[in-house]
């Protein structure tokens, strides 16, 4: 192996062990799927302070996924052209809603769930 070889291989192994210390603790992924006029699951249990990634899809139409009294309000691609990833965190115990936001048929208003956040034991 030559000089320049050896040092590009060096610079690549240091590259990639500090790309993985920086990354963040793992956290618990929900897939969530959206479709006429529904989340599924509709309810996510989760410990006070854990962090959960949310990759929600949809199984139809464009629809919104907004969870009431965050900050959390965005737009989920219809079928097949991907999905949005949700970072959510339950600062407290109790309830967060969360429903679609984009006008997507009849039943749109029906289309909620919740985040259930409990004391951890």
């Amino acid at each position: 192996m030559s000089a320049r070889t050896s040092l590009l291989l060096i610079g690549v192994l240091t590259s990639l062990t500090t790309a993985q210390s920086a990354q963040t603790p793992d956290r618990r992924v929900v897939r969530v799927s959206a479709e006429r006029f529904a989340f599924t699951p509709s309810e996510i249990k989760v410990a006070v302070g854990e962090e959960i990634e949310l990759h929600v899809k949809s199984d139809d139409t464009s629809h919104g996924f907004r969870i009431v009294g965050t900050e959390t309000n965005v737009a989920v691609p219809k079928r097949g052209q991907g999905e949005i990833v949700v970072v959510f965190k339950a600062p407290a115990a109790g309830k967060f809603e969360f429903e679609c936001s984009r006008m997507c048929g009849a039943g749109h208003s029906f289309m909620r769930g919740v985040i259930v956040a409990k004391e951890s034991k």
